[in-house]
């Protein structure tokens, strides 16, 4: 017997690579719904590429009862009103929003660096997914931290629009083609102009002068790894459509070279080293699309400080920022506590 799972919000950037990634990953489901608002009902997606088609269904009248997993991408504002209601009706719910994240009610998850926090989820019934940003860089940093223990680490993100949903892709595309026509460019989605440009600002400033995306990376990492890093993060959005990059030094407290970093790391869950120092022995977002791996690149030493490394981490942002996590995340509550399929 497999699982009664609902997608809600499955017709966004989000929801539908997690209806590709249930159906890729083969994920045991009896019955799949797919759940999104009033605008969207009647849609019809595809169950990944098996020909199965789903239609849409109305998160307003939808009853949760019976259902065993909920993966909602659906943003906080939705989230806040239907998450508790599927969650007091027995499903367990997987939110995608940054809404539960930093609930100590709530476990924050990613399956190959903290997989026993998931034993939480019984007091709220919701597991949260982190930060696209967060995700990828705990999955790089959870080995090395293991052998050497980390004392801080400072991170510059290289994120793309798609972590700004449809409208944002849509935005550099429409800027894109703007300048190559000589039309004038619009910036409705963000601040200042993404195409051909880079904007050191993603969501709203806080009082000491970071971000919210920053304060995000921060928060989310002392809780899935150890309160005790100390964080520093800097957002950049860039004019890529899929793929977060990300440039991170980090200071251990014991001793650790290089090729021993690279050794850990090509062994670790997660995580596909590409080192070559050589022209194009590095990975980009063009190359991690459409792939779950977290490709780490550029791995050295950083002569400026005791015990410090430098290196490079890319990875798909709607997958193992978003939707491979959260699947992984059920696949993983299925195992240690639902035990279907």
């Amino acid at each position: 017997m497999g699982y009664r799972v609902v997608v809600v919000g499955a017709t966004g950037n989000v929801g539908r690579e997690i209806v590709n990634i249930l159906a890729e990953r083969e994920f045991p489901c009896d019955e799949i719904a797919a759940v999104a608002s009033s605008r969207s009902v009647g849609t019809e997606i595809e169950y990944g590429d098996t020909g199965r088609m789903l239609k849409v269904k109305n998160i307003e009248h939808f009853d949760f009862t019976g259902w065993d997993i909920a993966l909602f991408a659906a943003g906080s504002a939705a989230t806040k009103i239907h998450a508790p209601r599927a969650a007091s009706q027995g499903c367990v719910v997987i939110d995608n929003s940054s809404l539960y994240r930093m609930d100590p009610d709530v476990p924050l998850i990613v399956p190959e660096v903290n997989p026993d926090a998931i034993d939480g989820y019984k007091a709220r019934n919701i597991i949260a997914n982190p930060n696209c940003s967060t995700a990828q860089m705990v999955v790089a940093l959870k080995p090395l931290h293991d052998k050497a223990r980390i004392k801080r680490v400072v991170v510059s993100t290289y994120q793309s629009v798609s972590g700004a949903g449809k409208a944002g892709m849509d935005e550099l595309f429409e800027q894109s083609r703007a300048i190559f026509v000589g039309d004038q460019v619009e910036s409705r989605k963000f601040t200042k102009q993404i195409a051909f440009n880079v904007i050191p600002h993603i969501d709203e400033f806080l009082d000491d002068g970071s971000t919210k995306e920053e304060w995000k990376m921060v928060v989310e990492t002392k809780k899935i790894l150890d309160p005790k890093i100390k964080v520093q993060a800097t957002c950049v959005r860039v004019p890529v459509f899929v793929g977060h990059s990300e440039s991170i030094n980090i200071e251990f407290e014991d001793e650790i070279t290089a090729v021993e970093a690279q050794d850990i790391l090509r062994e670790a869950p997660g995580i596909m080293l590409v080192d070559k120092r050589e022209d194009g022995g590095y990975v980009t977002p063009v190359e991690a699309v459409g792939d779950g791996a977290t490709y780490i690149s550029r791995v050295r030493e950083d002569p400026t400080v005791d015990n410090g490394l430098s290196l490079w981490c890319v990875s798909d942002n709607l997958r193992k920022g978003a939707a491979l996590n959260a699947v992984q995340i059920a696949e993983l509550l299925g195992r240690r506590h639902l035990k279907k399929g």
